[in-house]
């Protein structure tokens, strides 16, 4: 018999639907679901009716392979932030759209729950925009999250794409009010004749719900995409930074901001260098860092002048002359910079390596950690498919005794600062499984000793990359961004470090 195949697909509340057709010359035509949104790899044969020939079911498996290979873009993770208590975990995609993760309690009945979390909140942030002066396209793309502090019932956090920053509350409703005396119970008003006696409204009990909306919006204040938000320890203002300049921004105002640091040369000719990433202190609201394409850190103070053009501190490595190459320059760049909980240590992410800076010590770093050496000797092969400018993000344990940070092959390195020892794990479906360990990965550079299960360099699959990491304040919970999968990974982690 003959069979027609055809793809369908529409797009509702920013979630993508794909149904695949067939049509029988036997049969009538039916509809399956393949899958919905990022939800891929369902149990395929138990899709297939059972009077599909073989060639159709190898027809199906291919069909169903090419619509994981050639998912939306929209749906890549480009974020992932816990909040301040980690019992909620925000993560924003290319699409625009934020969703937030609430920790489960735990039950007596199952007490392997704490560690869950679940789909709190959805939202849309941002839409594409059209920059009519410059005829430029603005993405829609979550570029950073960043939860305040909880003051009330609710909780409240900026999000920015490349050019504006918005401010959302993030509040729950379990009770709606009843008996108005001039309003029915759809909200109509009533016509007064008719109303005869007066009655006090009551609050109703009423499921759950929970309700985001925007507080503040700001925006025009960046000519350059912003690649850093960071809210201050005084939990009123906080600072936005794009490639060449640093704005400081008062929450409750949305026309107004501050230029503290602007690093545009009066000739864009002699631009020698862009900021790559801003953090504040924790603990002083007068000092921030800010990290730049050279390798540099500048440490700034507020209190000596309004335009911080003048740094206080400059952490930079000097370059051994013998080392250098084309690419120098490029693996050099800092693409994160994190503050310590104690505020006393700096940590960087480049290509290649993680450092840990003393504040107290300009020099040189303190500890310098090699995430994957193995790719020196392939950096030329990673320039051609621009891989070399992938921006590698970094974080610290509760303790700032552990580092992490991503790597290829969605693979994520972990670095224990006390012990000196590091570990190599994979975020993957086949090691997801709920309450399995993760087993320790060893990447064997070219021409090297390979072990049973070990993986060759060659091996590495450079689509496959974890940029975004976040780690729970307190806990050993981690977040992981692999692609438009978030994997989160608790306790025994760190089992495998001490």
């Amino acid at each position: 018999s003959e069979l027609c195949l055809h793809l369908r697909h529409y797009r509702d509340d920013g979630v993508h639907h794909y149904f695949y057709t067939y049509t029988n010359t036997m049969n009538s035509s039916d509809t399956v679901i393949l899958c919905t949104g990022c939800v891929i790899l369902m149990a395929t044969p138990l899709l297939f009716p059972t009077t599909l020939s073989s060639h159709a079911t190898s027809l199906f498996l291919i069909l169903h392979l090419c619509l994981y290979v050639c998912l939306s873009p929209a749906d890549i993770i480009s974020t992932v932030e816990f909040n301040h208590t980690g019992e909620l975990l925000a993560t924003g995609d290319k699409g625009g759209r934020v969703v937030i993760f609430q920790r489960e309690p735990e039950s007596k009945s199952e007490p392997f729950s704490q560690g869950e979390y679940n789909v709190y909140s959805t939202f849309q942030s941002h839409e594409p925009e059209f920059d009519y002066l410059k005829s430029l396209e603005i993405e829609e793309k979550i570029n950073k999250i960043r939860w305040l502090p909880q003051q009330n019932a609710a909780q409240f956090l900026l999000s920015t794409n490349d050019k504006t920053i918005k401010l959302w509350k993030v509040s729950e409703r379990d009770k709606r009010p009843e008996g108005y005396n001039l309003k029915d119970e759809e909200g109509r008003i009533k016509d007064i004749s008719t109303v005869t006696s007066l009655q006090v409204p009551v609050l109703m009990p009423m499921d759950l719900m929970v309700e985001v909306s925007p507080r503040r919006v700001f925006a025009n204040a960046h000519t350059y995409h912003v690649n850093s938000i960071s809210v201050n320890s005084d939990y009123m203002t906080y600072m936005s930074a794009d490639d060449l300049r640093i704005n400081l921004w008062h929450l409750d105002i949305t026309d107004r901001s501050f230029n503290i640091v602007d690093i545009k040369p009066v000739n864009m000719e002699d631009l020698t260098e862009v900021i790559t990433a801003a953090e504040f202190h924790p603990h002083h609201c007068n000092l921030f860092v800010y990290s730049s394409s050279k390798g540099t850190l500048r440490l700034c103070d507020m209190r000596e002048a309004a335009l911080c053009d003048k740094h206080s501190k400059l952490f930079e490595e000097p370059e051994d002359p013998s080392a250098r190459s084309f690419f120098s320059e490029i693996i050099s760049s800092v693409s994160d910079v994190k503050f310590s909980h104690s505020g006393r240590y700096l940590l960087t992410r480049d290509y290649l390596t993680a450092k840990v800076w003393d504040l107290n010590m300009e020099s040189k770093p303190l500890e310098t950690y090699q995430v994957h050496d193995y790719l020196r000797s392939k950096l030329c092969s990673l320039y051609e498919n621009d891989c070399i400018f992938d921006k590698f993000e970094c974080a610290w344990n509760g303790s700032d005794s552990v580092i992490m940070t991503g790597a290829y092959n969605n693979f994520f390195r972990m670095f224990d600062r006390n012990t000196k020892r590091d570990v190599t794990l994979e975020a993957s479906r086949e090691s997801s499984k709920p309450r399995a360990v993760l087993k320790p990965r060893r990447v064997c550079a070219a021409g090297g000793k390979r072990r049973k299960d070990d993986i060759s360099v060659d091996s590495l699959d450079f689509t496959k990359k974890i940029l975004h990491t976040a780690w729970h304040p307190n806990e050993n919970i981690i977040a992981i961004a692999a692609t438009n999968n978030l994997y989160i990974f608790q306790d025994k982690l760190n089992s495998e470090m001490h």
